[in-house]
């Protein structure tokens, strides 16, 4: 496996979109055609999915990639969530009917940096000109040491019935690194809390491969997990970009980071550990007990990837409120500004705050599919003339060298990942990436891999 690792373990997408954001074409896109393709979405179905995006945070976790803004000023609460619903606003003008929201996720930052009653207005504003749908997903983020109960009832009161706590790690010296320091005792409180008030599924974030981690420190983490058996985990890869403006991860060398033999050694023996525990393996970095809707999807195969990552639900238009939050129209990606008074000002002005998108043409469209396939169910065919693009005959070639691995096995229509190949993912999707292979890429434009 360190051979394969060492070949393998290159820059490379999450592909929680297709083309992904550094491939996208500003040729293609216009705030107009970003409207003309949310309206077109909209009137297949007034089912949506909507993620908001809440920036702030009160201390800076070294580990984050996110796009954030550090401050312990709570004021600066209601004037984002004044504009984040001016923006609402704005995309409404675009619906001929009463949009039914599916699925509805709150990601930060910190969303629990809001105060309840702050989400409660958000929350209950939104819903003034919108209905919840008949099947629906609402989840959110929540830190363990600013979860409360109220937080808890208010979100569940609109519907919430999902969250995910970020633990990362139970190590001190690795909390410490990372700047990110919770106790065992406030996430078992607040997993308690949640299940105590109706929550359905509980989730625990884990991330491997932090500076300073071990493989004992990880045995530590997962054997305190397994004892409160989360609904879901997500067990991520740390994603070291210190390139990318805003991540912060310049709080430790690159030489306390494991090795990436180091880091798959770690994920390895978490991953055998959680399927020992009663956890499905999902896909890349999620596993699931066997109740859990997420793991109900990947068996029937209805399991979908956007922004957000794995979800249970899909539509064909999310739409991403807040500073540097992504929406999806299926035909089109759009990406709000990234800075927050850019954002503001934007939005004050009455001009949905986009600054770069995509318009995806009719191969995009195909590919995208098959990457979608691959991320969520291992496998992808081509049957039809429809499922079929231009530059198959290449993609495939770029697999040959997975398949003598054995990481993959392709017959006459399709092709299928072996379990062997499973922590390969994100490699054999690269091999129908089009815009990463036409393009010069820069190799610093995607975390590595493995």
């Amino acid at each position: 496996m360190n051979s394969l690792i060492e070949k393998y373990n290159i820059p490379g997408p999450r592909y929680t979109s297709y083309p992904t954001v550094p491939h996208w074409d500003p040729n293609t896109f216009s705030l107009k055609a970003w409207k003309e393709s949310v309206s077109a979405a909209f009137k297949v179905s007034n089912e949506i999915s909507i993620y908001i995006h809440l920036p702030f945070c009160e201390s800076l976790c070294t580990f984050c990639g996110c796009h954030k803004r550090i401050t312990k000023r709570h004021e600066v609460e209601e004037p984002y969530i004044e504009t984040v619903l001016k923006e609402w606003e704005l995309y409404l003008k675009l619906f001929d009917y009463i949009p039914e929201i599916k699925e509805l996720h709150l990601g930060g930052g910190t969303p629990t940096f809001f105060a309840p009653e702050a989400l409660d207005n958000l929350l209950t504003r939104l819903f003034d000109k919108a209905k919840r749908a008949k099947q629906y997903s609402y989840s959110f983020e929540g830190h363990p040491s600013s979860t409360t109960e109220a937080h808890l009832n208010v979100l569940n009161k609109h519907g919430f019935d999902r969250v995910s706590y970020g633990i990362q790690d139970y190590n001190p010296t690795v909390q410490k690194a990372i700047h990110r320091i919770q106790t065992l005792d406030q996430v078992q409180n607040v997993t308690h809390n949640a299940r105590a008030l109706g929550y359905q599924s509980v989730g625990h974030d884990l991330i491997y491969g932090l500076p300073l981690q071990t493989l004992d420190h990880i045995k530590h983490t997962i054997g305190l997990t397994l004892k409160m058996l989360p609904e879901r985990i997500a067990l991520y890869s740390y994603a070291h970009v210190p390139w990318v403006k805003g991540t912060g991860q310049r709080g430790f060398t690159e030489a306390e980071l494991p090795s990436p033999q180091e880091k798959q050694e770690q994920y390895q023996w978490a991953k055998q550990a959680l399927i020992e525990g009663g956890y499905k393996d999902i896909g890349m970095d999620h596993f699931a007990l066997s109740k859990d809707s997420l793991a109900i999807a990947a068996k029937n195969g209805t399991l979908h990837r956007n922004f957000m990552g794995y979800t249970t639900e899909r539509t064909g238009l999310m739409i991403g409120l807040g500073m540097s939050s992504i929406s999806d129209s299926w035909g089109g990606f759009a990406q709000n500004e990234k800075d927050l008074e850019a954002y503001t000002e934007s939005v004050q002005k009455g001009i949905i705050p986009v600054f770069r998108g995509h318009l995806l043409n009719k191969e995009d469209l195909i590919v995208r599919k098959h990457i979608l396939n691959i991320m969520t169910r291992f496998e992808t065919h081509w049957f039809s003339e429809e499922e079929q693009f231009s530059a198959l005959g290449d993609s495939l070639g770029r697999l040959k060298s997975l398949v003598d691995d054995g990481l993959v096995e392709i017959f006459e229509e399709g092709l299928r990942v072996t379990k062997k190949g499973e922590p390969f993912i994100r490699n054999v999707a690269m091999a129908f990436d089009q815009h990463l292979h036409q393009k010069d890429s820069e190799k610093k434009r995607f975390s590595m891999t493995v």
